[in-house]
C-alpha cells in the first residue's frame, strides 16, 4: 500500500487521516519538506486558503510542495482545491498552479450558509449509482477550466465540483466529513497507479 501525506498545518487533516485509516492506508503528517520524502501522494485539506498560504511560507514549504505536486498524485479539498488552482482570484493566496482551473473563494456562501447535498459521482467511482453526501463549507466554485485537459467527475446544480487533470484531483467540498470513503479510495487508486 502507498503512504499518503496529509498537509498538516491547518484544516481537518485528522478527518482525512481517519478516512485513509478505514482503507488501511499509511499516512504521514506533512509539516516539513523532509516529511514529503516519505510520501507517494499528498492530500491538501480544507481550511482557509489565505491562512494556509501564510503557514506554508512560515514553514518554508512552498518550494518543496510545488516540486512535489508537479510529480506526484495530489488531492485538494475546498481550500486545497484553491491551493492547487492556476488562479485563486485573491492576491493573498499563492496557489501551486498544477490544475488548469480558476476558482472563486467562498462562492457558495459564508460559514453560516454551509450545507450538504446529495451528488452523483462519475462512473469512474465505485457504486456511482449511490449518491454521495457532499459537505460544502465556505466552498470555492470553479469559474473556468481547461475543458480539453480536465475531466469533471461530479456536479452540483449543473456546476462541476470534482475535477481531475492527470495526477491532480480537486474538489469544492469536504469528502472527509462523511463515512463514505469512495473518493478517498479513488485517490488511493490514483496513487497506486502512479
Amino acid at each position: 500500500m502507498p503512504t499518503i501525506g496529509l498537509l498538516a498545518l491547518q484544516g481537518d487533516f485528522d478527518a482525512h487521516n481517519r478516512a485513509l485509516a478505514s482503507l488501511d492506508v499509511s499516512t504521514v503528517f506533512v509539516r516539513t519538506a523532509d516529511d514529503l520524502n516519505q510520501c507517494d501522494g499528498l492530500i491538501i485539506p480544507g481550511g482557509e486558503s489565505t491562512t494556509m498560504t501564510k503557514l506554508i511560507a512560515g514553514f518554508e514549504l512552498h518550494e518543496a510542495l510545488v516540486s512535489f505536486v508537479q510529480t506526484h498524485p495530489v488531492m485538494g479539498t475546498c481550500a486545497g482545491m484553491i491551493m492547487l488552482s492556476q488562479d485563486a482570484a485573491d492576491s493573498r493566496v499563492k496557489p501551486f498552479k498544477v490544475i488548469d482551473l480558476s476558482v472563486d473563494r467562498n462562492a457558495y456562501g459564508s460559514q453560516k450558509e454551509s450545507f450538504e447535498a446529495d451528488v452523483l459521482l462519475d462512473n469512474d467511482f465505485a457504486d456511482s449509482a449511490t449518491p454521495f453526501r457532499a459537505v460544502f463549507i465556505r466552498a470555492p466554485r470553479v469559474s473556468s477550466w481547461n475543458e480539453a485537459e480536465i475531466k469533471p467527475l461530479a456536479s452540483y446544480n449543473g456546476v462541476p465540483i470534482i475535477f481531475r487533470q492527470g495526477r491532480v484531483l480537486a474538489l469544492s467540498f469536504h469528502p472527509e466529513l462523511t463515512d463514505d470513503n469512495r473518493i478517498h479510495s479513488y485517490f488511493v487508486d490514483m496513487v497506486k497507479s502512479r
